[in-house]
């Protein structure tokens, strides 16, 4: 049986809807924003109008992870991210940080993240114990590879994408129950261009429903990515409708959250798709 609520930190957060978890990248050199988020002000202001705009959860990210980038030491990926959770802590919706490196983890749970959504699914030494006693949300993400690697050779680094990633994410969920955290704390997000051909990122999205452990909530993020500039030979910042689309299609096949950057024509476009299905 599905289940009914995401448990996240402070936050029961109810699935009878699509959540959508915005993207606020406190980073220079995103793929999709090229660092316009990376002052201070200039981040609050985003999330300022996310939450305006309906968003369910701010997904906070000090580290890019787009194909290539380089790794950000600890203490300058918590100066990015912690004065953001503590200025945001009140805003009165959760707070995920995504990072794969425990001691932000702790940190970031220790000013009040609600969740810890992670590239590597807490696979790094610590990375459990790090969440496994603190009630935080978690979302483990399928990458093959790290961000400087994955996209070297993924054509051949799969004998079936949609079964190979469904049994790593299935493993994942269940170190976590052998470590103690309830299944209502845990995503699972199939990882989309992490590792992937575009050819294998549909495969993935059009077989959705049967990637997540039965059950289990999934995160689905599409947004902007190079799948989409694929498809309609536009760059990232011209990827809107599409990334609509792709969320859309997502909700569809299953997805309880997506990762968006464009927060209000998301919940423009969810509203609309859960009238329908209201009516059905």
């Amino acid at each position: 049986m599905a289940l009914s609520l995401w448990q996240c930190g402070r936050f029961a957060l109810a699935l009878d809807r699509p959540l959508v978890m915005g993207i606020l990248n406190a980073t220079p050199d995103s793929f999709s924003d090229g660092g316009r988020y990376f002052a201070r002000d200039a981040a609050l202001r985003h999330a300022e109008q996310m939450i305006a705009a309906g968003v369910d959860i701010l997904d906070i990210g000090g580290e890019s992870t787009r194909p290539g980038a380089p790794p950000v030491p600890v203490d300058e990926e918590l100066e990015r991210v912690i004065p953001l959770v503590d200025a945001l802590r009140d805003a009165g919706v959760a707070l995920s940080i995504d990072t794969y490196k425990p001691a932000v983890m702790r940190e970031a749970l220790e000013h009040g993240a609600d969740a810890i959504n992670d590239v590597w699914a807490f696979r790094m030494p610590g990375a459990i114990e790090a969440v496994a006693g603190s009630g935080c949300g978690l979302c483990a993400m399928h990458m093959i590879g790290d961000p400087l690697t994955m996209q070297t050779d993924p054509a051949s680094a799969y004998d079936d994408v949609v079964e190979d990633v469904r049994r790593f994410l299935a493993g994942r969920v269940a170190q976590f129950e052998d470590a103690g955290i309830e299944r209502a704390r845990i995503t699972v997000d199939p990882g989309f261009g992490f590792g992937k051909t575009v050819e294998q990122n549909y495969r993935l999205l059009a077989h959705l429903a049967i990637i997540a452990p039965a059950g289990m909530a999934l995160l689905a993020g599409v947004s902007r990515k190079s799948m989409l500039g694929a498809v309609t030979g536009k760059p990232a910042p011209e990827r809107v409708s599409a990334s609509l689309a792709g969320a859309v299609c997502a909700v569809e096949r299953g997805a309880a959250i997506v990762r968006v950057h464009d927060v209000g024509e998301t919940v423009d476009a969810l509203r609309v798709w859960q009238a329908v299905r209201n009516a059905a």
